[in-house]
Order: C-alpha cells, then structure tokens, then sequence
C-alpha cells in the first residue's frame, strides 16, 4: 500500500514582533547612555608605552598645559579631602573665603585651579558659566621663592594625612622644562618623590620583549 505523501509548506515567521523589540530596546540604550563630558581643561600628553593604569580615587593631579600654565585638582570623590585644602589655604593666606566659595572648589567636578592666591576669592565667586570663559593665569611656579604650589601641595598631603595620596602630573607635550621644574620643586618642598605620569598609551613595539610579555600575560599598554 503506497504512503501518502504529506504536502511541504515553506516556514513564514513573522519578524514584526522581534523588529519592534529590537528598536525599542535601541531607543532606550540611545536615552540611557550618558556620553563623556569635554575636559574642562584640554592637554596633549606625549606618548609612551606601558601597562599601568592611572588611579581614579585619592587623586591630587597637576596639570600643565601648552603654555606651561601649572593647574592643581583633586579627584572628584574626595569632596571632604576638598574641605580640607580649602579651609588650610583659606586660614594660612587669610583669604576670607565665604562658605559659598569654599563650597564652590569642594563640590565642582572639574574644580581645577590655576590663579595665583590674590585672584583665588573672585574666581571662586564666578558662577558655572562664567568659569568656563574665564582665562586662568596659572598657578605662580616660577622658582622656591614664588611658588604658591607648594601651599597647594601641603594643604593636600595634610588633607590626605593618613590615607595614600596618589600624585598624578599631566603635562602637555609642548610643555616646556621650567613650567616641570616649578612643579618638582613643589613636591621636594613637602618631600613628595614619588609621582606618576600621565601619557598617551600606544602599543609596544612589534617584535620587542615588552610585546611578547604583554602577549604572554594578555596585558595592553594604557594610560599610566
């Protein structure tokens, strides 16, 4: 007895269903997704090859850009570590900071400083607009004489007392050797001789033994 044959029917799936899915999850990642702010302050960092990555907590970070203008920051998280370095350089140059001043250094983000003490007060008056426009000078750091970094210095490492302080110095490729020299005479000035330098990471180059240990451990050159 011969087997009926049953009739083949091509496979139709409705993809509407999965499409809508598929937009509606991309719109809310679009909403969702919080993009990097600019850098308030914006440096060229030479390059340099390694596998160190720059610390993000307990940070005190110099900056130097490409006129050799010194800047002084402190990581975003440490606001009471912030408290602190205001209220020291506030009571040691007698400066008569209003709290609304102090808080403006202590709970800003991008609080870098770069003017010298005669122009901290109306600068830390100036509301958030008006900061991004304003031009700072630069901290003075011209030699142990006029350096006012090495009170920026002290009020961080009496702020940090206690805890690890980890020294980051950023400096803009075309910056030049004395604006660097200003910044090393801050640190020998409160015995801070240990420090990190913040560069642009590239890869090792082909062929060399950096490259074939980053190979055999599956490290990557990044920030340092």
């Amino acid at each position: 007895m011969p087997r009926a044959k049953i009739p083949r029917k091509s496979t139709n799936i409705d993809m509407t269903a999965m499409c809508d899915v598929a937009f509606l999850l991309l719109s809310f990642f679009i909403l969702a997704t919080k993009f990097k702010p600019p850098e308030a302050l914006s440096v060229v960092t030479p390059s340099s090859v390694s596998s160190k990555v720059a610390p993000d907590k307990n940070v005190m970070l110099i900056t130097m850009d490409h006129d050799g203008k010194v800047y002084f920051s402190v990581s975003d998280g440490n606001i009471s570590e912030k408290k602190d370095i205001i209220d020291a350089i506030n009571t040691s140059k007698n400066l008569g900071l209003t709290d609304a001043e102090k808080k403006n250094f202590s709970n800003n983000a991008s609080a870098y400083i770069g003017v010298p003490f005669a122009k901290l007060k109306p600068y830390l008056a100036l509301a958030p607009e008006q900061v991004k426009s304003y031009v700072q000078p630069g901290i003075p750091t011209k030699d142990s004489t006029d350096n006012e970094l090495i009170d920026w210095v002290r009020a961080a490492v009496g702020a940090f007392q206690g805890e690890k302080m980890n020294i980051l110095v950023k400096g803009d490729d075309a910056a030049k050797y004395p604006a660097f020299q200003g910044v090393i005479i801050a640190f020998k000035k409160n015995d801070q001789l240990k420090f990190q330098l913040v560069t642009n990471p590239v890869a090792a180059p082909r062929g060399s033994e950096l490259e074939k240990i980053q190979s055999a451990t599956g490290n990557k050159s990044s920030e340092q």
